[in-house]
């Protein structure tokens, strides 16, 4: 099993959201202040208020790719009645270069987890060509994998994914 699969295979993430995978391309994910998204990481939710630079580093210019960010464990990681909810997707990212250079046709609503320890997943699938995804009717009860069926977009290249949960005052210091 490829190392950057196992801790999504570990964590649940392919089960919960995603099928199994291989990896085709690199992505490198960073929020403001240089925090960088690495696999299990926890970060603050403070620190995630706006939308991370994603950056497509293989691929060409000729190939589009769409990336889709979702909490699994919505609305609780024990409950989790309301997976999964949508927090962001951008179409349309040219290979090599970074969302910025997409199209975003669900805004990034920044994670706000309430109750446990949440998964925030950002997967990257490549599209068959430009403008060829159609945004879905809502946040709630997204299901990446028929999102995925509906646009034709396959299998996920390349996913991620951090934990976050509620802070305390203490833990904003």
């Amino acid at each position: 099993m490829s190392r950057s699969i196992k801790p999504l295979k570990l964590s649940g993430v392919i089960g919960d959201v995603l099928d199994l995978f291989t990896p085709t391309i690199k992505m490198n994910v960073l929020y403001e202040r240089n925090i960088e998204v690495n696999n299990g990481f926890e970060l603050l939710p403070s620190t995630l208020v706006s939308p991370p630079q994603v950056d497509v580093l293989d691929g060409n210019q000729r190939t589009y790719f769409t990336l889709i960010m979702t909490d699994p464990d919505a609305p609780s990681p024990s409950d989790p009645v309301g997976r999964e909810y949508l927090h962001w997707i951008v179409t349309d990212i040219p290979g090599t270069l970074s969302n910025s250079s997409g199209r975003e046709i669900v805004s990034y609503e920044n994670p706000r987890p309430m109750v446990g320890i949440h998964r925030y997943v950002l997967a990257l699938f490549e599209q068959n060509g430009k403008g060829t995804v159609d945004p879905p009717p809502s946040r709630h009860h997204f299901n990446t994998r028929e999102f995925a069926d509906s646009n034709e977009l396959g299998l996920p290249v390349a996913a991620v994914y951090f934990n976050a949960q509620r802070e305390t005052a203490a833990r904003r210091r």
